[in-house]
């Protein structure tokens, strides 16, 4: 069932050409601060782990169970949160969750007790999970197609820079301070991005750039199209790889490689700088590539199919080859992974429209992020039985290949659907 439905000739509003307005512009950069203090806030945990477990004593199995519990919440209330951002005004549904994510990270700052840990990570997980359905429900109202590549390349930018700055300043920082003020300031200081929010953002019924009415369609009508299918398994196959770089990568670069952590961390964090590079730059060049006449079904197919498939090659090279190539593959995948990255969530924005951008987001999101839970779980058993990780990469490089086929050929034409009813 993919019914699309064009734009009617009269329509005032031209949805390939439309520029993009000043405040949508101070919208976008909000949104891409968010997704940067979003990745700072879910990772940073992982900077203070050493820390935290010898000053709580906590076990290797109570530290593990911290670091997953945040996908616990967050992967469950994904579908919860697509609805809410369909069904109220997307402003005050962002604002609820961003207050909810900052002050669960400046709470963590506080606690003393392995159990009150575990309810502030998984608070933070509700949180957070309201940020991908509110950035589509805000794109998608305020956004033209032919700006949408580089809107959701800024998103992705932040998404690779709150890993490298979590990784460059975060660990200083609590190095020299302590992870508990690291984290009471960040989650506080946090905060006053809702100024800038609530001044910027429209409220209420903006115009849309739609062609197709704002009424609801029912969830059962999400489920029976193709294309719903595609978006979930492209962004589970970038998101296994992805999830790969944040878990395991440092392990298998410092035990495996035998690089040393200063240099481990110089490597990790210009990655995720070259995953910011190649999200906007592509992105940047997506929406130019439409702006001359390629259509948005050509142009955001190929980058994320191309950008999926290349990082998961190119991580499987590095597995293959000496030291001094292997960092030029891996930063290189890190680059096709932002590459595929700038326009994953505009393909999901355009197809499901302001109508269901919000529970498709939510959905999509929800099983993409398992992704969370299965990469890091299968690359610890096939260590643990291999004694390497050469099938792990294989494995991951399979999924990446599907990933790409799946936005080839699963995925129908990126146009809005025509919902019913």
């Amino acid at each position: 069932m993919e019914n699309v439905r064009r734009p009617h000739l009269s329509s005032p509003i031209d949805n390939e050409s439309t520029p993009v307005s000043r405040t949508a512009n101070r919208v976008i950069a909000l949104l891409a601060l968010a997704a940067l203090i979003n990745y700072i806030d879910r990772g940073n945990l992982s900077i203070a782990s050493s820390l935290l477990k010898d000053e709580l004593n906590l076990s290797a199995a109570q530290l593990g169970i911290l670091l997953s519990s945040f996908f616990w919440t967050y992967s469950l209330f994904l579908p919860v949160s697509g609805w809410l951002a369909d069904r109220f005004d997307a402003k005050w549904v962002m604002a609820l969750g961003f207050s909810l994510w900052s002050g669960a990270t400046a709470m963590t700052g506080s606690l003393h007790a392995f159990a009150a840990l575990l309810a502030a990570r998984l608070i933070l997980g509700m949180g957070e999970s309201v940020a991908y359905p509110c950035y589509a429900r805000t794109l998608v109202r305020h956004v033209p197609e032919v700006g949408r590549g580089f809107a959701n390349a800024l998103i992705a930018a932040g998404v690779g820079c709150g890993p490298a700055l979590g990784t460059f300043f975060g660990g200083t920082l609590m190095a020299r301070y302590g992870w508990r003020p690291f984290f009471i300031v960040l989650g506080l200081a946090s905060m006053a991005w809702l100024i800038p929010w609530f001044a910027w953002m429209p409220g209420g019924k903006a115009t849309t750039v739609s062609p197709v009415t704002e009424r609801g369609a029912g969830f059962l009508q999400l489920l029976k199209q193709r294309s719903m299918w595609g978006t979930c398994g492209g962004l589970f196959g970038a998101n296994y790889v992805l999830y790969f770089e944040i878990t395991w990568l440092p392990y298998y670069l410092e035990r495996e490689r035998h690089f040393p952590v200063a240099t481990m961390v110089k490597i990790v964090g210009v990655g995720y700088l070259c995953y910011s590079a190649g999200a906007t730059i592509f992105g940047w060049v997506s929406d130019r590539w439409i702006a001359a006449g390629g259509t948005p079904t050509l142009v955001r197919k190929t980058i994320a199919g191309v950008g999926a498939g290349s990082a998961g090659l190119l991580l499987l090279g590095c597995a293959l080859a000496g030291p001094a190539t292997a960092v030029i593959l891996l930063l290189l995948a890190f680059l096709t992974g932002g590459m595929c990255g700038s326009n994953i969530w505009a393909i999901t924005q355009t197809i499901a429209g302001p109508r269901m951008a919000g529970r498709w987001t939510g959905f999509q999101n929800f099983l993409g992020n398992l992704a969370g839970i299965i990469a890091p779980t299968i690359t610890g058993f096939v260590v643990d039985f291999t004694g390497r990780f050469f099938m792990a990469f294989v494995i991951m490089a399979i999924i990446a290949m599907l990933a790409a086929l799946s936005y080839f050929f699963v995925i129908g034409p990126v146009k809005e659907i025509a919902w019913d009813g």
